[in-house]
């Protein structure tokens, strides 16, 4: 069947899914090839010190970025969408989106950008005997509580991003675990919420003073495979305002990025991890065995079908790079040169090949916001140089693209070096691999192992909910592939890869800038 006959008769696969910059669709077909994109350029606000989407924002993002896909049809294929055989509903994790009995949004969405929840998750952190991040959904309930905040009462139901607009579409409260997994801890032997915190959590003080229970206002967790529910008629006019989408398409639970991340990645079975580096930048290794400790700088999460997962999550990785690259480009219109962007940041990116090993001395912090993984509580972007420093263009860019994953590396040396967590293949995928090698090429210096990149790194989270759609489709179809036999036998058996080593000379280079970065850390 030819790509204009699959999206005519509703048999594409559509996967969207809210990124910090911009919503992204794509429709795919059974084999998870790109049939046709479309995207919308969003950015979060910073009001009354929280860092937020609007309600207006999200829905209308939404929107827009539906009617660009089907706008982008009609171009390219003279097909007017009507339905899809399955759709998948992907956004950043975390964060805080809590409603009343009526579904009303009692307090604007609180971001996992935030760093406003320290003493929640501190505290939860010790009651429970394992980390609760400050960006995690539960702290930011608690902190809540902890603040006597007038909205607290009135909880019916608290989700993440995905779950609202997933709601939204079905009518369902529901989330996928992996997503799920990072409002609260999940027992990866039931694959649902650890029901020991649970009762920890129903004895804290607070916790007793409020007319609910947690477990009765978390969503319902689902596993990769299963069904999520179907589009309602009113889904699918808040989904298409054009009101050609029928209802009744089915939906997969859904899923945070990280978990598309890995899905995406072919990175869901064990010793596998990945790189994601875009806005924010995590790195995540599915374990074989528990970590020996707590760590604060590591989560414990998982896979979209419920494996345990370390993840080393930052807030910051490539806006201080790109608002750079934008300097250099308001200069070169200066001069009177138009130059593409893509072209700006390819040449940009690539000079940093050039740079000495360990950027000739200079020193960045990318802290656009607070960054708890090195307790940065407040961004603070920053460039340090000495007299004796060597101040060249490849070392600054080398210098900002080591600084995007400094942080990453704290985190990640706990988990390879300390704890001696192994991992057989590591996979780049995001705005900082873009330009081939050069970030690879770094994040392979940073790990200390090979670095590999698909040509399909690029499609990112939109991809990946569309194949865990495509996997819900296939499991009833063929009655049970795991998620990884799925992924490996029908998605990725002939996809090509690129990996790097990492080179000696980079890997003492990055050493030697993390110990500037690990002293600098103070000022």
């Amino acid at each position: 069947m030819d790509n204009k006959t699959i999206l005519a008769e509703g048999k594409a696969i559509l996967g969207i899914e809210f990124g910090s910059t911009r919503i992204k669709a794509v429709a795919i077909d059974e084999k998870g090839n790109v049939l046709a994109q479309g995207d919308h350029g969003w950015e979060n606000r910073y009001e009354n010190g929280v860092w937020t989407y609007s309600e207006e924002d999200i829905r209308t993002g939404l929107q827009d970025c539906y009617a660009n896909l089907a706008a982008n049809v009609k171009n390219e294929y003279g097909v007017t969408l009507t339905s899809f055989a399955a759709i998948g509903i992907s956004a950043m994790m975390h964060g805080y989106l809590a409603f009343d009995q009526a579904g009303k949004l009692l307090v604007p969405f609180r971001t996992w950008r935030n760093t406003i929840t320290e003493e929640a998750a501190a505290k939860l952190t010790k009651a429970f005997g394992f980390n609760i991040p400050q960006r995690w959904s539960i702290a930011h309930i608690y902190q809540a509580m902890l603040n006597k905040e007038a909205h607290v009462n009135d909880i019916a139901h608290f989700t993440t991003l995905a779950g609202w607009v997933h709601e939204e579409l079905t009518g369902e409260k529901v989330l996928g675990v992996g997503d799920a997994s990072g409002m609260f801890p999940i027992d990866s032997a039931t694959g649902q919420y650890d029901a020991k915190m649970l009762d920890i959590f129903d004895t804290l003080p607070e916790a007793k003073a409020v007319s609910w229970k947690l477990r009765d206002i978390l969503p319902k967790v689902l596993s990769a495979g299963e069904s999520a529910g179907v589009l309602t008629e009113a889904g699918a006019k808040f989904l298409d305002v054009s009101g050609n989408l029928v209802a009744g398409i089915p939906l997969c639970p859904p899923e945070g990025d990280a978990g598309t991340g890995m899905t995406a990645t072919n990175s869901v079975g064990l010793r596998t991890g990945n790189i994601s580096a875009g806005t924010s930048v995590f790195a995540m290794v599915v374990l074989e065995k528990p970590l020996t400790k707590v760590y604060p700088q590591i989560d414990l999460v998982t896979t979209p079908d419920g494996a345990a997962v370390a993840m080393v999550h930052c807030n910051n990785c490539t806006s201080d790079i790109n608002a750079w690259v934008n300097l250099f480009g308001e200069f070169g219109k200066m001069m009177g040169y138009d130059i593409k962007m893509g072209d700006l940041f390819t040449k940009l990116y690539s000079s940093a090949l050039d740079g000495d090993p360990d950027c000739g001395g200079l020193l960045s912090y990318n802290f656009i916001s607070g960054e708890p993984v090195v307790n940065v509580e407040e961004g603070k972007p920053t460039v340090i140089r000495t007299a004796e420093s060597k101040f060249t263009l490849p070392n600054f860019m080398r210098m900002h693209m080591y600084s995007a994953l400094g942080a990453l590396k704290v985190g990640l040396d706990l988990l390879l070096k300390e704890e001696g967590v192994k991992v057989d293949k590591m996979l780049g995928h995001g705005g900082y691999f873009k330009t081939p090698i050069v970030g690879q090429k770094i994040a392979a210096a940073a790990v200390g192992a090979p670095v590999s990149v698909m040509e399909t790194a690029g499609e990112g989270g939109a991809w990946g909910i569309g194949l865990l759609a495509a996997y819900m489709l296939n499991c009833k179809a063929s009655a049970g592939k795991t998620l990884q036999q799925y992924l490996d036998d029908v998605i990725f058996c002939d996809m090509k890869a690129e990996t790097l080593a990492p080179d000696a000379s980079d890997i003492a280079g990055f050493e030697a800038f993390m110990k500037n970065f690990k002293a600098g850390l103070s000022l």
